[in-house]
């Protein structure tokens, strides 16, 4: 129960102590039992590292099929159509369901999701192993990318979980640059083991290794979630204290009128008591009143409870949302585009084989990782320097201003790029222009995704997953119209198209940069005036 004497010492106490109606501004540091930011770094750094492999294989299972393409399509009799919605279905599949598995995660908690997500994916992922249809292959490879979307969409609200804001930036481009690791050696490891095992052995070594990631998750993962710290959970609280008061009041209208019969009134039960002293109704939109850990106690919440469509719908209604949104989904198709289109341009113009062509693209994949890691850092470090610079005070959008130094070379490290593939010269040249691009592109990315998890606070894991589902649809998308306007127009083209759409993206991310603190109040604003409504 709530202190009637005010606000007491809470370090050692189960409970959030604060006085009810007391508006606590940061729902990221609202007391709570074992909490994780204060845990040892030894079990932080298990945690980085146990969703950064399940990440990592997730980003795996995406390219590791490419080299034992022609094996299935020969074994199988399949079309080349059909061998090409193998990879489609699993790019536009990993995007949907993680808003399911985010909402999932706000009732049974992140391991929960982790472990039911990655047990789906074993199972998906050995069905393939021993398919003798093409159709079967189709239908688990969606199933495979339904598994791996919780580890791709939560991952990052778990790192929101155990860091602070300033370390955000230098742990979550630790973690993007698993999922990056997983495209860059799929290849390598998909033309070993077609060559000397065969394309069944590709799907077998998928299937070993999301098994250590799930035994990981079972007896090493601690759960992370803490409903005191859910935007969802509180609101759903406020809205049955909002009842219970209603039904209180019905009541003493009712002994009102049946005084003479001296009926005593109904006790309203504890937990509903103490919440009725909580006003507001939407704490997302009132800078958010915390309801005490006791209250959670007697509360079970349902799926109707988190349906993940409200908070995506206020999620997408905030212009400094979209527009990150949608940058994020910029880089991220082209991530996929460019590995795509330069597999062929290797095999057509080069003559290479699955392995040399897997050689190629690690540079991508090393220079895309040392941007995550290094462009992460740097994210951090300039949220540090503004907030010293601004008195001590920081808010989200000062992390975008560190993506401003390598938003010059971009755009021209891929228009380079396009025209070393169209003359087709040495392939060293075409080394050099990849690692320059991923490191430019996922630099800038590091920053975005630290970005909507700090302008989110309470709903980390639904705004991750929107994020999720924007990247594979702009992914699904690029790869869809990447072949037939690469035959038009070339690579010259094609990349010097997209030097253009980068920059869009850069006006964005700056455009946030600039008016998101403005936006992002604004839109504050206004769901707290419609919470107030009657």
């Amino acid at each position: 129960m709530v202190s009637e004497e005010g606000p007491r010492n809470v370090q050692n106490s189960p409970q959030i102590a604060v006085e009810v109606g007391s508006p606590v501004t940061d729902i990221e540091h609202a007391t709570v039992e074992d909490d994780p930011l204060r845990w040892g770094n030894a079990r932080k750094t298990a945690i980085l590292i146990i969703v950064s492999a399940g990440s990592m294989i997730a980003g795996l299972a995406v390219s590791i099929q490419n080299p034992a393409n022609a094996q299935i399509q020969s074994d199988l009799q399949a079309s080349a159509s059909e061998i090409s919605w193998t990879l489609s279905v699993f790019i536009i599949v990993q995007g949907v369901p993680g808003l399911i598995w985010s909402a999932i995660s706000e009732i049974k908690g992140r391991k929960f999701v982790y472990v039911s997500s990655v047990a789906l994916f074993v199972v998906a992922s050995a069905i393939v192993a021993v398919s003798k249809t093409i159709s079967l292959v189709i239908g688990m490879r969606g199933l495979q990318a339904a598994g791996s979307s919780a580890l791709m969409s939560i991952a990052a609200a778990t790192l929101a979980d155990i860091y602070e804001p300033h370390e955000r930036g230098t742990k979550m481009g630790i973690y993007y640059s698993a999922p990056l690791l997983g495209p860059a050696l799929g290849p390598i490891l998909g033309g070993v083991l077609t060559q000397g095992l065969g394309w069944r052995s590709v799907f077998w070594f998928i299937t070993i290794c999301a098994g250590v990631v799930l035994l990981a998750l079972v007896f090493l993962f601690k759960d992370t979630f803490r409903k005191e710290r859910s935007l969802t959970y509180q609101n759903v609280l406020q809205m049955r204290a909002k009842e219970g008061e209603l039904r209180h009041q019905h009541l003493d209208k009712s002994n009102h009128a049946f005084a003479a019969i001296d009926k005593p009134a109904r006790p309203v039960p504890e937990s509903v008591a103490s919440l009725q002293e909580t006003r507001d109704l939407d704490v997302e939109a009132n800078g958010p009143t915390v309801v005490p850990a006791s209250s959670m106690k007697d509360v079970n919440l349902s799926l109707a409870d988190v349906n993940p469509f409200p908070p995506l719908l206020k999620i997408l209604t905030c212009r400094n949302n979209l527009a990150i949104l949608f940058a994020s989904g910029l880089i991220f198709a082209f991530s996929y585009c460019i590995s795509y289109t330069c597999s062929r341009t290797l095999s057509e113009y080069y003559s290479y084989d699955a392995l040399q062509i897997g050689l190629v693209l690690l540079s991508y994949g090393t220079g895309s990782i040392c941007g995550s890691i290094l462009g992460g850092r740097w994210s951090d470090r300039t949220l540090a320097r503004l907030k010293q610079e601004n008195g001590g005070k920081s808010y989200a959008e000062m992390r975008l201003a560190s993506t401003r130094p390598v938003m010059w070379f971009l755009p021209p490290a891929i228009i380079g790029y396009a025209w070393v593939c169209e003359k087709h010269v040495h392939v060293a040249a075409i080394c050099i222009m990849l690692c320059l691009s991923g490191f430019f592109s996922t630099w800038v990315y590091a920053s975005t995704l630290a970005y909507i998890v700090d302008a989110n606070p309470g709903r980390s894991s639904t705004v991750v997953a929107t994020n999720s589902a924007f990247r594979c649809v702009f992914a699904f998308v690029a790869i869809e119209v990447a072949i037939p306007i690469q035959v038009t127009i070339g690579d010259g083209g094609l990349y010097t198209l997209w030097g253009g759409i980068m920059i869009i993206m850069e006006v964005l991310t700056l455009a946030v940069l600039y008016k998101g603190k403005k936006w992002r109040e604004a839109c504050e604003e206004k769901y707290k005036r419609k919470s107030q409504q009657p």
